[in-house]
């Protein structure tokens, strides 16, 4: 089979390698897959660059999410097990933790609906409480957790923000529904967020990027308001200022969804089907900005390391329902 395999750490486009290997074999409680989409994760640009809390044994392949085919014809979403990612044409998953793919979505759109929308729903409402009619500032608005953020918070009847880098991001965060769109590269966030709510701030602010984005966060959270770290895209581990937190009145709320695999493993199908349901109804659908095919998956990675794309960028293997 094809995988795409990284020999040595570095920027995805250099060290990424298309090879023929043989297909990986299944372990205890693992199956075989057939690979029809693959989504592409911040996470796969850090396995690359040997920067993920995970680091995989070199070779390996990079790619935590897909939409698979079992050799009875289902169609499944699955986290590959690592090293055998899911920038190939077979993975091996377990067999415990696949789910269905819905049948609202092809097979890019379910390779997308998994991580970034899990996150989205135990970051905002499991972990933030978010209700009907508070305010929702989103990060990155434009980007792969973005969008699920956004189109999450819109669906539990939120009032959402996004915050975004440049015109045609901002266009795209319109476009998902959001009331209210910040450039940051020519607008004042704080300032702007506070106008927007009458001086109160935004009761939930939801932050894929650290750095400067946390900075901001803290300075118009509203009172009582939740700030969820969900990731540092910008490279950047903001360090709170404790005290600020405490003389304002906000909780600071810390989310790892991979850890629910392992303690609460029964909260992510039940996730899930409350995904499906979405879906289904029309509430939710992954944005697919590109769809790739296998031969060009390396570029695709370094483009969503550098930042530059919007929605989800999913490579396709042949057979793939478009």
């Amino acid at each position: 089979m094809q995988a795409w395999r990284v020999h040595e750490n570095g920027e995805p486009g250099e060290v990424m390698r298309l090879e023929d290997i043989d297909r990986p074999v299944p372990g205890p409680g693992q199956v075989l897959l057939r690979v029809r989409a693959a989504n592409i994760n911040f996470p796969d640009a850090l396995l690359c660059r040997g920067q993920y809390q995970i680091r995989p044994p070199l070779p390996f392949t990079p790619g935590v999410e897909i939409c698979g085919e079992t050799e009875d014809g289902r169609r499944v979403i699955a986290n590959p097990a690592l090293p055998h990612g899911g920038l190939a044409e077979y993975v091996v998953a377990d067999e415990a933790a696949l789910l269905p793919a819905p049948d609202a979505l092809d097979d890019a759109e379910a390779a997308a609906l998994h991580i970034g929308y899990q996150t989205g729903v135990f970051g905002l409402h499991r972990r933030a409480h978010l209700q009907k009619g508070e305010t929702l500032l989103v990060h990155a608005a434009a980007g792969g957790v973005g969008s699920a953020a956004v189109q999450l918070g819109k669906a539990a009847g939120a009032r959402v923000i996004g915050v975004v880098g440049g015109t045609e991001k901002a266009a795209v965060a319109r476009e998902l529904g959001c009331d209210l769109v910040i450039d940051r590269r020519s607008q004042d966030i704080v300032a702007a967020v506070k106008e927007a709510t009458g001086g109160r701030g935004a009761d939930v602010i939801y932050d894929p990027v650290g750095g400067d984005a946390y900075a901001k966060s803290a300075k118009c959270v509203a009172f009582e308001g939740r700030i969820v770290i969900v990731g540092f895209a910008s490279g950047s581990v903001p360090a709170p200022a404790l005290n600020h937190a405490l003389v304002k009145n906000y909780s600071i709320v810390g989310l790892h969804w991979g850890l629910y695999a392992q303690k609460d493993p029964a909260s992510i199908a039940r996730c899930h089907d409350q995904l499906t349901r979405l879906a289904a109804e029309g509430a939710i659908k992954p944005l697919i900005s590109e769809r790739v095919p296998l031969k060009d998956a390396a570029a695709a990675v370094q483009r969503v390391a550098d930042g530059t794309t919007t929605g989800r960028v999913v490579v396709l293997t042949e057979g793939a329902a478009r």
